[in-house]
């Protein structure tokens, strides 16, 4: 691995998703996929299984909030930094089908101080808007990567 100063801002975002993918055993056994990642950036799938249905037979919302909050969260530690969920809320659109496979895009809106805001779109196959997830991000002490004095 090269020295942190040697790094561009993609390769950390890269090895700060990677850190964090070894040890999340949720988004890994949800099936879901990083598609993509960058600096404030993420894009994470996952298909809808019956496991994941609800009483009305589409996909429960718990299971979409999930994979906007996965992609929350490696959009927000994409900088070398620790960072949690602080507030998120989401609105959901349109509902999602078992076989779906649903794709959530988050992009930084704002970062500044230990605070950060993160908008995560969450569509299906068809490109059809499913739900509108909002985060709020808080640095906390850590880097993902080792930060030479």
């Amino acid at each position: 691995m090269k020295d942190m100063a040697e790094m561009t801002a993609q390769e950390i975002a890269r090895a700060c998703a990677d850190a964090m993918w070894n040890n999340d055993s949720t988004s890994q056994r949800l099936g879901m996929e990083l598609e993509h990642i960058a600096p404030g950036e993420a894009r994470l799938a996952m298909t809808v299984t019956d496991a994941m249905s609800n009483g009305h037979g589409n996909c429960h919302g718990g299971f979409i909030f999930t994979l906007g909050d996965s992609a929350f969260a490696f959009a927000c530690n994409s900088h070398n930094q620790v960072v949690v969920g602080q507030h998120c809320s989401i609105t959901y659109i349109a509902p999602a089908r078992i076989g779906d496979r649903l794709v959530a895009t988050a992009t930084e809106l704002s970062r500044q101080g230990r605070s950060g805001i993160y908008d995560i779109r969450i569509t299906n196959q068809h490109g059809q808007h499913i739900a509108e997830f909002r985060g709020h991000s808080r640095v906390v002490k850590g880097s993902h990567l080792p930060v030479e004095a």
